[in-house]
């Protein structure tokens, strides 16, 4: 028997052995479900050609055509991706609203015996409550901020607060960028939706009674823009801010951005995107610095001159509940300091 639901709790979902999405290729790299499967019954290519014989041409040869191609397709995906399936795999099979595509799947596996269910709505009902969660509704969850200048060790204390078991969200790595001129990540940003997808999930299993960092980021990381609900949270957020002598954050901008010191083409070229306000004089000297291979002098010089000042001018609008100094931002440092963030939060 061919179940249905609508419910995409964390809790739902993961009471499934896979989550399943038929839809194309492209479809599902714009956005999908985490931790979904893409099995497609029909590629992006098959799609288009089924897509545009049912509207300047034939709709019975249209429909018939694309039949042979999902039976093909359902096929293969038997004989490979899901071979290995006994038969108490319990799957979730969704397409873009729950129509033809999850019908043609579930069907096939309904008959092989597997307890497969439908999602009503399919990818439609997933985004829906992306939105409602993201745009609709204030969040419920306690957040607290992690603030402070560039290099100074917030992303790595928000990792040692996450392993001591403070909840914890990277908004960064759900981005996949560091929010900075240097931030571009391999493989690129996700999509909005993607990213919201990612966000919406990471916050839907944590629990609202229990405080919640992250870090004070810009409305945007990258080009993906934080959507109205947790950036109204975050306005509203009590602060802890973190401080270190410009050294020292320098010297640790060197060590988490090393992938550069390996890539002076990279390196260059990020530099040479520098805001226009800086003289072509000045830009021409970090250039030469980094083509020389002084990079902690360079990460000095950006951070005095164009990191320091763009985070004065941004300045935050929530409550400063504490402050945390860090004289070092070695292993040993970050370490106590999340211990003594993580005290903090306990307590209250």
């Amino acid at each position: 028997m061919i179940r249905r639901t609508v419910d995409l709790s964390p809790a739902a979902r993961d009471g499934f052995d896979a989550i399943i999405d038929v839809r194309s290729p492209g479809e599902f790299a714009l956005d999908h479900i985490p931790g979904a499967i893409n099995l497609p019954v029909l590629d992006d290519a098959q799609r288009a050609a089924v897509g545009t014989e049912y509207v300047q041409g034939s709709k019975f040869l249209a429909r018939r055509t694309g039949a042979v191609m999902v039976a093909r397709n359902i096929a293969a995906h038997l004989e490979e991706a899901l071979a290995d399936r006994d038969g108490s795999f319990k799957p979730l099979v969704h397409c873009w609203r729950g129509g033809q595509r999850s019908g043609a799947m579930v069907t096939v596996m309904d008959q092989i015996g597997w307890p497969v269910t439908v999602l009503d709505g399919g990818y439609q009902t997933w985004r829906r409550q992306v939105s409602a969660g993201l745009y609709d509704m204030p969040l419920p969850h306690r957040l607290t901020l992690l603030d402070g200048p560039t290099g100074s060790g917030k992303t790595a204390l928000l990792t040692a607060l996450a392993a001591r078991g403070v909840q914890t969200v990277d908004l960064e790595a759900l981005a996949a960028h560091r929010g900075s001129l240097f931030g571009a990540m391999p493989g690129g940003q996700p999509s909005q939706k993607a990213f919201e997808s990612r966000l919406h999930d990471a916050l839907s299993r944590l629990d609202p009674a229990r405080p919640v960092v992250l870090e004070a980021e810009s409305s945007r990381i990258g080009a993906r823009v934080v959507p109205p609900a947790l950036w109204a949270a975050m306005a509203a957020a009590p602060v802890i801010g973190i401080d270190s002598p410009v050294g020292v954050r320098a010297a640790r901008t060197v060590r988490d951005y090393a992938g550069f010191a390996a890539d002076p083409a990279a390196l260059d070229l990020a530099l040479s995107r520098l805001p226009r306000h800086h003289s072509k004089e000045t830009i021409a000297g970090w250039r030469a610095m980094g083509a020389a291979g002084e990079f902690a002098a360079l990460a000095e010089a950006l951070i005095v001159a164009h990191y320091d000042p763009a985070y004065r001018r941004a300045g935050r609008a929530g409550e400063a509940a504490a402050a945390v100094r860090l004289d070092a931002l070695d292993d040993a440092a970050l370490s106590a300091a999340a211990d003594e963030i993580a005290a903090r939060l306990s307590a209250g």
